[in-house]
C-alpha cells in the first residue's frame, strides 16, 4: 500500500505546482522508483477519466478516501495491471469493482469508443503525439562530450553527429545526435531510460530538458566568477553553471525548501561540483550590500511559477476554476517581480537571466516589462537570433519554447544586462584628467568625427595648440636639445652664484642675432622669387 500512498502524495504536490512529476518522484527517495514513476505518470495521463469514474460511482463518499489516492487505486484496478496491494484496501476496492467497471463501460458507449486511450482529452492526446525527445546534458565538470559520446557508442548507441534542423531531433531505436544549439546536449529517442546507466549514476550525464539548459547557457559566466542561483533546487541549473564556470569561483545557491536543498546537495556531490555554497534561505531576505556578495556579477533567477509549460502538468481548467487560476497567476507574477527587482540590486551585477517554465505572458513578458520600467539602468539582450520562438511583442529579444516549435517543454528566458549609461559619468572625468598632448593629426581626426565631411576647412580643422600644452615655440631638434640642457643647468648655476652667468647671456644674444639674420635673408629670397 506504500506505493499508492506515495503516488497520491506526489500527485497532490503536482496539483499545487510544486514541481515536475519526475522531479517529485526522484525527490521522494522511494525504494522502488520505476513502478512509482510509471504509476504516477499514467494516473496523471488518465486523471480526467478517473475523476469522472470516481465521481459518478460516489466512491469517495463510500470509502472516505482522498481523490488522488482513489485515482491511483482505480487506475490499477481498471486500466493498469491489477492492484499491487493486499489486505483491507484490496478487499475494499474489489467490493466496488463491478460498479466502477460499469461506469467506465457507459463512458465508452457514450463517446462511441472501444479503447481506454480514446477517452483521453484532446490536449492529452496532443501531448502524447508530440512525444518529446530525451535530452542528456554532458557534465563537463567530470568528463568531455567526446568521451561521453565514445562511451555511449561502445554501449550500443549509434551517433549521427550534430543536428542541423529541428527534424533531426526525431529519432528512433538507439540513435542519438548532438543538439544544434547547445553543444554539450545530446538528444535521444523519447523515453530512453538512463536512470540505471553508469554515466548517470557516476554523475557524468544530467537528465535535463533542453529548455531548462538555456538559462545557464545564456548567462555564460566566466571561470572564477561570483554567481547567485536565487531559487536553486533541485539543482540541475546550478550544476550547469558550475560546469560553465569550470568549477572555479563562488556559486551561491538559495532555496527555502530544506528537503529539496538536501536532495540538491546529493545531486551536486554526484556531479563533482565544489564551488557552491548552499543556503536554506529566502532569496528576498538576502542583503545585496553584504560584503559576502560584493563581487557577485551574475544572477540566475528561476522563481516559483505556475509550471504551465511542463507537459506533464498541463490541464484544462474548468470555467469554475478560471477565477482561482487568475488569482494565483496574479500572486505569482507579484512574487516574481519582487524577486527580479531584488536580483538587480547587487552593486556589481552585470547580467541577470530570468526564466520560468510557464506559458503565461503574465509571468513572463509582463514581469520583465514591469521590471524594466522600474530599473531604467538595465536593458534586454537579444538572444539566439536563430531560435524559432521569440518573446511576445515588443519583447522579442526574449526566448520562448514549446513542444511544437522547439521540441521542448514550454519555457521563457530573458537576459537583462546593466547598460553603460551609469558608467559613462564615472569615465568622463578620468578622460579629462589624463588629457594627453594633442597632435595636429589627432585634432583633425577629432574634428572629422564631430563635424560633417566637407563643412570644415583645413585651417579650422588644425587649431593652434594651446600654450598650456607646451612651454616654448617650436624649434629645431638641435635648438630644442640646447634649450632643454640650458633649462636644466640654469637652476644649478643660479644656486651657485646667485645671478646668471654673463658669458651665457652673451651666447644667447648672439644666437638671437644669427636667427634674425637668417629669417631676413629667407624673407628677401621669398620676395625675389615671387617677383
Amino acid at each position: 500500500m506504500a506505493l499508492y500512498v506515495k503516488a497520491a502524495e506526489i500527485l497532490d504536490k503536482a496539483e499545487k505546482k510544486q514541481g515536475a512529476l519526475k522531479t517529485l518522484v526522484y525527490d521522494s527517495k522511494f525504494e522502488n522508483i520505476k513502478p512509482l514513476f510509471a504509476l504516477v505518470l499514467e494516473t496523471q495521463k488518465f486523471s480526467s477519466v478517473l475523476e469522472e469514474i470516481i465521481v459518478s460511482s460516489k466512491l469517495l463518499k463510500q470509502t472516505k478516501m482522498r481523490m488522488n489516492l482513489a485515482k491511483v487505486l482505480v487506475f490499477d484496478l481498471l486500466i493498469g495491471q491489477g492492484l499491487k496491494c493486499g489486505g483491507a484496501w484490496k478487499t475494499m476496492m474489489l467490493k466496488h469493482r463491478a460498479r466502477l467497471q460499469s461506469v467506465l463501460a457507459r463512458m465508452k458507449v457514450k463517446q462511441k469508443v472501444s479503447k481506454n486511450e480514446d477517452l483521453l482529452p484532446a490536449s492529452v492526446k496532443q501531448v502524447l503525439a508530440e512525444n518529446l525527445p530525451r535530452y542528456v546534458r554532458v557534465n563537463t565538470v567530470k568528463t568531455t562530450v567526446e568521451d561521453a559520446v565514445d562511451y555511449l557508442k561502445r554501449d550500443g548507441f549509434s551517433y549521427l553527429g550534430q543536428a542541423s534542423r529541428l527534424e533531426d531531433l526525431t529519432l528512433k531505436e538507439k540513435y542519438f545526435v548532438m543538439d544544434m544549439h547547445l553543444p554539450e546536449l545530446l538528444v535521444f529517442p523519447p523515453n530512453t531510460d538512463f536512470h540505471d546507466h553508469f554515466l548517470y549514476k557516476a554523475g557524468h550525464i544530467i537528465l535535463q530538458d533542453k529548455a531548462s539548459c538555456l538559462p545557464a547557457y545564456l548567462l555564460n559566466p566566466p571561470a572564477g566568477a561570483h554567481i547567485i542561483d536565487a531559487c536553486a533546487a533541485p539543482g540541475n541549473k546550478t550544476s550547469h553553471l558550475a560546469a560553465i564556470m569550470k568549477n572555479k569561483g563562488k556559486l551561491f545557491a538559495f532555496d527555502l525548501d530544506a528537503k529539496r536543498l538536501s536532495t540538491m546537495a546529493t545531486l551536486l556531490l554526484r556531479s563533482g561540483v565544489t564551488c557552491h555554497q548552499l543556503a536554506n534561505q529566502d532569496f528576498l531576505k538576502v542583503d545585496p550590500d553584504s560584503p559576502q556578495f560584493k563581487d557577485v556579477e551574475y544572477v540566475l533567477l528561476d522563481p516559483s511559477c505556475s509550471g504551465s509549460g511542463m507537459v506533464c502538468l498541463r490541464d484544462d481548467a474548468s470555467s469554475a476554476d478560471q477565477e482561482k487560476v487568475k488569482a494565483r497567476l496574479a500572486a505569482l507574477a507579484c512574487f516574481q517581480l519582487r524577486c527580479l527587482n531584488h536580483g538587480l540590486k547587487f552593486p556589481r551585477l552585470k547580467r541577470l537571466v530570468y526564466s520560468t517554465c510557464s506559458i503565461h505572458s503574465q509571468e513572463n513578458e509582463g514581469v520583465v516589462a514591469a521590471c524594466l520600467q522600474e530599473n531604467p539602468g538595465f536593458r534586454l539582450v537579444n538572444l539566439l537570433s536563430q531560435w524559432p520562438e521569440r518573446g511576445l511583442e515588443p519583447l522579442t529579444q526574449c526566448l520562448r519554447a514549446n513542444p511544437a516549435k522547439t521540441r521542448t517543454h514550454g519555457f521563457f528566458v530573458a537576459l537583462l544586462e546593466k547598460h553603460n549609461g551609469a558608467g559613462r559619468k564615472k569615465q568622463e572625468p578620468a578622460v579629462q584628467i589624463s588629457d594627453p598632448p594633442v597632435t595636429t593629426s589627432e585634432a583633425v581626426n577629432e574634428a572629422e568625427k564631430q563635424e560633417p565631411a566637407g563643412q570644415i576647412s583645413a585651417q579650422e580643422a588644425t587649431p593652434p595648440i594651446p600654450s598650456t600644452r607646451r612651454k616654448r615655440p617650436a624649434a629645431s631638434d638641435e635648438e630644442s636639445g640646447a634649450s632643454e640642457t640650458e633649462d636644466k643647468q640654469t637652476p644649478v648655476a643660479d644656486q651657485a652664484d646667485g645671478t646668471p652667468s654673463k658669458k651665457k647671456k652673451r651666447k644667447r644674444k648672439r644666437k638671437k642675432k644669427k636667427k634674425k639674420k637668417v629669417e631676413t635673408v629667407e624673407t628677401v629670397e621669398t620676395v625675389e622669387t615671387v617677383e
